[in-house]
């Protein structure tokens, strides 16, 4: 077998190649000369779309501005105490010597520092930060003494002394292994980052030695995939991809084991290639899909690329919740059958939303279809945004739709934590939001397309030359987008923004002439032509509150609607309701929505939303919650309902909260709401 052997020279000493047997010393790894980002297709790959060629995206005013910044001075610094106080970097130092008793916290406490070092590597992206430098240095040199002379890197099976490998269905070392992978890559893409790839080459190189070729095993866990197919594209070593691509052909062969939850849980009832359901943990399984597409456009194989948009079809179309938020069932963190969709008890995992925002960029580079790049915008807006305080303190783990008063699960009240046992998803949203940058843009046939609108400048190089604008915008509280040219190539070039698909009435101009978008467009504004510096293309979206209602076999949501403004979700908080009515009493009723520029306290300033309601009565004739006839329509008094942004709720207290609320009408009515607003119809609004 391949083998490289490392060895210490002394105490606190980076490892070094020793005796190699069958291989040659490794390259250095291509110095970075873009701002490349977590997924950075191969010049061979087989994608319609690829990130900018140039110094790419900066963000510099906006929503999404503000959640980064947010996340720099608040979330991180938070996260470097708990890999103190959890006990993260004490794990690692009890491998370092050698302790066989100690390890503290689950068995991928590993990962938490991984997905802290990615964040913190693309912080270093931005600016300079000597405190992160400084804390990803010491976790680098805390690495590289813990890693083992053949590459093999895990503290807890090395401080439990369990064989490796001998539980893979729950044991997640390839699962740590890819995401310190991940956060390797990060530093090496970025100026002043840490000196982690190394360590993972030789983590990496150890998972060829061992599992190349052979039906051992594969991880409970997927993210080894995506993590050794971007190690490819940024070494160019072959094997890299060649085992994430065995990783996906051995699913759905028993190579796993039992986990407690059944083969369907693990992503592992059935080959990839014929799977046309997503199903299981819902992290796992959109984590998969992250390395089958990576794979499959790096081999061009449109066949494996084919099942996995299937499969992405099935999630959007019937597995999706308004917010965008994914995995309906507590029971295994997973999905559910196809429209269950229970607004109290989704489950929705904050990883899962960020796992669908990654899985969906790499269908967006594969095909350039719009439609990802649209849920990309629902899931960061609502279901990532909600899952952070707006102190950047606090995180919530699971997303439900809807909180009653009192406790949501059993003696949790449902309100966020500054962090978990289990802490998985608060380092996945600084990685997230470090990077976000690397979400907004790609070129195609020499266009800069723009996927989504935040205060940015964007410059890519595109065949005639380079191609620089400034996006300004108060999105997503205003609709109006200005693009302004600040550099432009000698010759003709097109420039392409995304229409979202909520937009009804979009309205687009260059200059002040008036433009549309074409037939063959594909969901965006292309105006191709010879640019100049001072141009501006201006986009100006309606994002005027709409009423959205679920199609009929959405058995928990039917006889509802909720409430949407541009590319927010709203909700009802109890703090909000006129005259102490409860949230729980009221029914949205037709009339006009009314927009209201409000102090949120906790939160600041926000949009929030009144729609006119009913009173119902709670009861039933009998005291029980049920009634002898069909409720004949609007039966109480007229009443006003408050809504603001679902990103903003339980900033203030731990009262009810609906997302969707009951929809009633009159009986009879010479007019009607109207076909778009008949909530026995099928919604107006998919996804």
């Amino acid at each position: 077998m391949i083998m490289v052997q490392y060895h210490r020279a002394g105490p606190g000493a980076p490892l070094a190649p020793g005796k190699q047997v069958g291989v040659a010393s490794l390259p250095e790894a291509p110095k970075p000369t873009t701002a490349r980002g977590p997924a950075s297709p191969t010049a061979s790959a087989a994608v319609a779309h690829r990130p900018p060629d140039g110094p790419g995206v900066r963000l510099t005013g906006g929503l999404l501005h503000d959640w980064q910044r947010r996340s720099h001075t608040a979330s991180l610094p938070l996260a470097l105490r708990q890999m103190e106080a959890a006990g993260n970097l004490d794990n690692l130092r009890l491998a370092i010597a050698g302790a066989h008793e100690g390890y503290r916290g689950p068995v991928f406490m590993d990962s938490d520092i991984y997905k802290t070092l990615e964040a913190i590597g693309w912080e270093l992206g931005h600016a300079p930060a000597p405190n992160l430098a400084e804390f990803a240095a010491s976790a680098a040199t805390l690495l590289e003494e813990a890693q083992q002379p053949d590459g093999y890197l895990n503290s807890y099976i090395q401080v439990s002394g369990e064989p490796r490998y001998s539980r893979l269905s729950s044991s997640h070392e390839m699962y740590c292994a890819g995401h310190l992978i991940q956060a390797a890559i990060a530093h090496a893409r970025v100026p002043g980052g840490a000196p982690l790839l190394p360590v993972a080459r030789r983590f990496a190189d150890h998972l060829v030695d061992t599992f190349a070729g052979r039906k051992v095993g594969i991880d409970g866990h997927p993210v080894i995939e995506t993590a050794l197919a971007e190690l490819y594209r940024e070494t160019g070593h072959g094997p890299y991809l060649d085992l994430a691509s065995q990783f996906i052909e051995q699913r759905g062969h028993g190579l796993i084991g039992d986990s407690g939850f059944g083969r369907r849980y693990l992503q592992d009832h059935e080959p990839v290639r014929q799977s046309a359901a997503i199903v299981g943990h819902a992290v796992r399984a959109l984590y998969l899909e992250a390395g089958v597409a990576d794979v499959a456009v790096e081999h061009g194989d449109d066949e494996l690329l084919a099942t996995s948009v299937t499969r992405w079809e099935d999630m959007v179309g019937g597995k999706t919740s308004l917010t965008g938020g994914v995995g309906s069932r507590h029971s295994g963190e997973s999905f559910g059958d196809v429209f269950e969709l229970p607004p109290d008890r989704a489950y929705n995992e904050t990883c899962a939303a960020i796992a669908s925002i990654q899985w969906s960029w790499r269908l967006l580079l594969a095909t350039g279809e719009s439609r990802y790049a649209d849920l990309i915008e629902r899931a960061l807006y609502n279901g990532v945004g909600a899952a952070i305080s707006a102190d950047g303190h606090r995180f919530f783990y699971v997303n439900p739709l809807q909180r009653r008063d009192g406790h949501y699960e059993g003696d949790d009240p449902g309100r966020r934590r500054e962090w978990f046992s289990c802490a998985c998803c608060p380092p996945n949203i600084m990685r997230l939001l470090a990077s976000l940058g690397h979400y907004v843009a790609t070129t195609a046939a020499e266009v800069l397309y723009l996927h989504q609108f935040t205060g940015a400048t964007v410059e890519a190089n595109l065949a005639g030359g380079a191609l620089r604008v400034d996006m300004t915008t108060g999105y997503p509280w205003s609709g109006t987008v200005n693009i302004e040219v600040r550099k432009a190539p000698a010759d003709a070039c097109g420039l392409a923004i995304r229409v979202p698909g909520w937009s009804r009435d979009a309205r687009f101009s260059v200059n002040g002439s008036v433009v549309a978008p074409g037939p063959g467009d594909g969901g965006y504004l292309i105006v191709r032509r010879h640019w100049m510096p001072g141009d501006v293309l201006r986009c100006d979206l309606n994002v005027s509150p709409r009423l959205t209602y679920p199609l009929r076999r959405v058995d928990a949501l039917r006889g509802s609607a909720a409430l949407e403004r541009g590319p927010l979700v709203y909700c009802f908080e109890q703090a909000d309701q006129p005259g102490g009515v409860s949230v729980e009493d009221l029914a949205l009723a037709p009339g006009d929505l009314a927009e209201r520029d409000i102090e949120l306290p906790g939160v600041g300033r926000t949009v929030a939303i009144q729609a006119p309601a009913v009173r119902l009565d709670p009861a039933g004739p009998d005291g029980l919650p049920y009634l002898a006839e069909p409720d004949p329509g609007i039966s109480g008094d007229p009443a006003a309902a408050v809504a603001v942004p679902y990103f903003q709720w339980d900033n203030r207290d731990g009262r009810a909260m609906r997302v969707w609320m009951p929809w009633t009408r009159p009986a009879r009515s010479p007019a009607g709401p109207g076909p778009a607003a008949d909530p026995d119809a099928d919604s107006n609004e998919t996804l």
